[in-house]
């Protein structure tokens, strides 16, 4: 099962980490998409346990685009590779009908120290570090059915870095991680899994969504991605109890610059806990990793 990053080891103490990812505008704002696309790129190597050293700009961008637009979104990605430590190196831009940006970025870890998808354990316990409900919040908001309010939020969540989380990841000697982005939940979850060889059991009460990403939901708003993503991973999934279709959506709803799935020891949640305290970082438990089951992922209310 591939992981969230190409890992090459150079030699017992360096392992070189790449990984790219673009995408087409998320929201309106250039200055927020240019951050949220970079967020989203630097998140593949915080899920494998790396640490970004260089990125380089992709970009593919209309004739026609408004003067000042693209200095905008090269802006907010710039300052988020600030943000994590690493620069921008260079880049390539082409002509397309449709704005799309990202990044390719190189990062560094060591080979023994990393977080892979197939490291969770029976006993660890499963923690996320960012809420639910992008794909529906945006989606509304294209739709132009969204709050400001709400969007505002999702921006911010999306925008946020997942550099503490995997480094309290480390600190506490997990070993299973990857960040939550177009499959889902259930779909990164089940590639976990899989990987892993276990059963993940997950708590519906106990995952958290976005303000605002219940009410978009009701009304069946839910991007494309959300159901083909339930239509992929469906069958490996047992829902228990009398979760709704919505909520069910929502555990597959198709997610941009997600949080981390983190598969912990059991006894070092308590050690991971403080380690995000002290950066004011939430996470949510969310389940934990059983023996392998008939399906990959369980889900109770």
């Amino acid at each position: 099962m591939p992981d969230d990053a190409a890992v090459y080891r150079l030699d017992d103490e360096t392992a070189l980490i790449a990984t790219t990812d673009f995408f087409t505008p998320i929201v309106d704002d250039p200055y927020a998409y240019g951050a949220i696309a970079a967020a989203n790129a630097l998140s593949d190597v915080y899920a494998i346990g790396g640490r970004p050293l260089m990125a380089l700009n992709i970009a593919a961008v209309p004739q026609d685009l408004p003067e000042g637009v693209l200095e905008q979104i090269l802006r907010g990605m710039g300052e988020k590779v600030r943000e994590s430590g690493a620069v921008i190196a260079g880049g390539h831009s082409v002509q397309d009908k449709e704005p799309k940006v990202g990044l390719a970025v190189v990062g560094l870890a060591h080979p023994d120290k990393l977080l892979t998808k197939g490291g969770a354990r029976a006993g660890d316990v499963l923690v996320l570090t960012k809420p639910l409900g992008t794909g529906c919040i945006t989606t509304a908001a294209k739709r132009d059915k969204a709050q400001a309010q709400h969007v505002q939020e999702a921006i911010a969540w999306m925008s946020r870095l997942n550099r503490v989380a995997s480094e309290a990841a480390l600190e506490v000697g997990a070993k299973a991680a990857t960040d939550v982005t177009g499959f889902g939940l259930l779909g990164h979850a089940t590639e976990m899994a899989q990987a892993s060889n276990v059963t993940m059991h997950f708590h519906y009460e106990k995952v958290p969504l976005l303000a605002g990403a219940a009410e978009y939901g009701a009304a069946g708003i839910f991007p494309g991605g959300s159901a083909r993503n339930r239509k992929a991973y469906q069958d490996g999934v047992r829902f228990a109890g009398d979760l709704s279709e919505t909520e069910q959506m929502f555990l597959f709803d198709a997610q941009t610059s997600g949080g981390l799935l983190i598969a912990l020891p059991a006894d070092q949640l308590d050690k991971f806990s403080a380690a995000m305290a002290r950066h004011e970082e939430p996470f949510w438990q969310i389940g934990e990793v059983v023996p392998p089951d008939e399906q990959s992922i369980i889900v109770t209310r």
